[in-house]
């Protein structure tokens, strides 16, 4: 099951078009769907997670919590909105194009990618790309 939670006052505007995507998404890499939650929240929610969980005291777009096994992908997504919104300005991209981006990264961290080597980030944003074009 894929879940929308909203921690601020932003929403996605059809989560029923969001959720295929994100079963067309586990699909392409051959996983089973579990019970997945986006929880969209602003800077300082996502920063004291940070801080909380990871002991990490800096900003960031994402955070996610794994509780896969094996084919069956489960887990917590969550997404500071502030951050994707200052994102897209940076890269020029529209915002719902950064969050797709994003929401797809997490998923893609449960199928196995990575993005701490140069290599590994390489192939994360191919991914990232090509599961963008599944929409």
């Amino acid at each position: 099951m894929i879940s929308f939670n909203y921690e601020t006052e932003f929403k996605i505007d059809n989560e029923e078009i969001y959720g295929n995507w994100i079963k067309t998404l586990l699909e392409s890499e051959s996983k089973n769907e579990g019970e997945i939650n986006y929880i969209f929240c602003d800077d300082a929610y996502l920063h004291k997670i940070n801080v909380e969980y990871l002991n990490h005291d800096t900003l960031t777009d994402i955070i996610s919590f794994d509780y896969s096994n094996a084919h069956t992908i489960s887990g917590d997504i969550f997404i500071s909105i502030e951050r994707v919104r200052e994102n897209a300005d940076e890269y020029q991209v529209d915002f719902e194009m950064e969050l797709k981006r994003v929401m797809a990264h997490g998923i893609l961290h449960y199928c196995g990618y990575k993005d701490k080597t140069i290599e590994d980030t390489t192939i994360m944003r191919s991914k990232e790309e090509e599961k963008i074009a599944l929409f």
